[in-house]
C-alpha cells in the first residue's frame, strides 16, 4: 500500500520507489509488475527509466476511505473492536 499511497501525489520513477520501499530492485520490480498486471498501475519507459502512476485516479480516495474504516490500534497492540 506504500507504493500506491506514494503514487497518489503523481508518477514516480522505479528507482525512487525502490529507495522508498528499501528493498532490492528485483523485489520492487516484481511488486510493481504484479500491481500493473492487476490494473492498479500504469507505466511508461523514458530512456533508461520506467515511471509508474496510478491507473485510476480514484484509487487514492478509496485508500483514504479504507484508512478511516480500519480501527486504530492502541498501545497494547489490540484494536478497539477486540
Amino acid at each position: 500500500m506504500l507504493i500506491a499511497e506514494t503514487l497518489m501525489s503523481g508518477e514516480k520513477c522505479v528507482c525512487d520507489l525502490q529507495v522508498l520501499v528499501g528493498a532490492d530492485m528485483s523485489t520492487v520490480s516484481k511488486h510493481l509488475t504484479l500491481m500493473r498486471k492487476a490494473g492498479v498501475l500504469t507505466c511508461e519507459k523514458r530512456g533508461l527509466n520506467i515511471y509508474y502512476s496510478l491507473a485510476c485516479t480514484c484509487l487514492g480516495t478509496f485508500l483514504r476511505c479504507l484508512d478511516e474504516l480500519v480501527p486504530e490500534v492502541d498501545a497494547c497492540g489490540t484494536s478497539c473492536c477486540d
